[in-house]
């Protein structure tokens, strides 16, 4: 069997050295017992002590266990335990940030140990950046594609921004751990991969009408990942361990294929928009916050929707719609066509356990219709379908300005 490493190395193909430099990680272990082997890859590392950032759910998970692991070794490693905020989420703000800054500098660790999902992952990776140090990363459930991301997502006085700062040295995916996680946290990450649909899409539209960047060996790893953990989704519902497996994979796979493009286009479109937007706003009003992948697989759906509804009102030979836009529409259409229908994307949803409308999620329509007119202010750089149509929206008496 061909290792995530292998398969990426492939897809890269003749890429220049620097590009295979973004995607170099020590190890990735993916495997049952793969918590077992950490104590050993820090010695052989010449770790001494360590910080284990977590929190109340994932020390239950994993955390208890790699400490007391760590320490019949001999590893000094600390405990930083990231606190919930008033309404009982731990996020990754400023608050989570400077706690485990302190812990950090209250120790004489020489790594950083990331226990937990998505949020831990960006606290720890923006904090390690932050004191100089390494980290690595130990998934407790398969839930999100930012594992090895080396961007952290971070609310900054209630906006969130993506910083960038550093990827982990190794990844340690127990198999024993993931298979356990609560079913919602295994949905949420096959949502966050069902996102890919219409990011892929968005991406391909913004480098044929907005000159973006674009690398054809990301997209065939994020299109080849979403592939296969499409295919074993039913064994991904039954919390199988080939199908964890596989979703687990195609999480870090998506992330390696952000790392060999350098930025989040293979992965993140006005899907990614549409949640963060929504988070901001669930921050803003004092709210329990969605887990995020259950709300890009909503969000795909919306956005499938909305684009299919393009299609079949011509909306790239529409007055106001930027140049680019019109000269392409044919080739455009044609890659929406290839996005499934919103019907499709509720069966996968509803295969796996997650939330298969914003209704379901408990997305307000009001907060929905306002998303779908702003979101794409979240990253107004990046040249979505959904920026188009907002644009063209804006100044329906003229061409939008290339």
């Amino acid at each position: 069997m061909t290792t995530v490493e292998e398969r990426i190395r492939q897809a890269a193909g003749e890429l220049d050295e620097q590009a295979l430099k973004r995607i170099a990680v020590d190890l990735i272990a993916i495997r049952a017992g793969a918590l077992d082997e950490i104590p050993s890859y820090l010695e052989r590392k010449g770790y001494r002590g360590v910080v284990i950032a977590l929190d109340a759910r994932t020390y239950e998970a994993a955390g208890k266990r790699l400490h007391a692991s760590l320490e019949h070794c001999g590893i000094v490693s600390s405990l930083s335990k990231i606190k919930p905020n008033a309404a009982g989420d731990v996020i990754a703000d400023e608050a989570s940030i400077i706690q485990l800054i302190l812990d950090i500098q209250r120790s004489s660790a020489q790594a950083v140990i990331a226990v937990g999902g998505g949020t831990i992952h960006d606290i720890a990776r923006y904090a390690a950046y932050t004191a100089g140090l390494p980290f690595l990363s130990v998934p407790t459930a398969p839930s999100v594609d930012g594992f090895n991301s080396k961007g952290a997502p971070i609310i900054v006085r209630g906006e969130k921004k993506t910083i960038l700062s550093i990827g982990p040295d190794a990844i340690f995916a127990d198999l024993d751990v993931l298979v356990k996680a609560p079913p919602e946290l295994t949905a949420a990450g096959f949502g966050d991969m069902l996102g890919k649909y219409t990011s892929l899409f968005d991406w391909r539209f913004g480098a044929l009408t907005a000159g973006e960047p674009y690398l054809k060996a990301a997209e065939d790893v994020t299109r080849a990942a979403l592939a296969q953990c499409v295919k074993h989704a039913g064994l991904i519902a039954k919390k199988q361990e080939e199908g964890i497996h596989t979703l687990i994979c195609s999480l870090i796979e998506s992330g390696l294929a952000m790392l060999l493009f350098g930025q989040s286009h293979p992965a993140s479109g006005a899907e990614h928009h549409l949640s963060h937007y929504w988070e901001m706003e669930y921050i803003r009003l004092g709210r329990r916050q969605l887990l995020h992948g259950a709300k890009v697989g909503a969000a795909c759906i919306e956005i499938s929707r909305l684009y299919h509804r393009l299609v079949s009102e011509d909306f790239g030979l529409q007055s106001g719609v930027r140049p680019a836009v019109t000269t392409h529409w044919d080739e455009i259409k044609q890659a929406i066509l290839h996005v499934p229908r919103e019907n499709e994307l509720r069966e996968l949803l509803r295969t796996v356990g997650g939330p298969v409308s914003t209704e379901e999620l408990g997305v307000q329509p009001e907060l929905l219709a306002r998303s779908l007119r702003e979101a794409h202010l979240v990253r107004p750089e990046r040249y979505t379908l959904l920026h188009a149509r907002n644009a063209a929206a804006a100044n329906p008496s003229g061409n939008e300005q290339d």
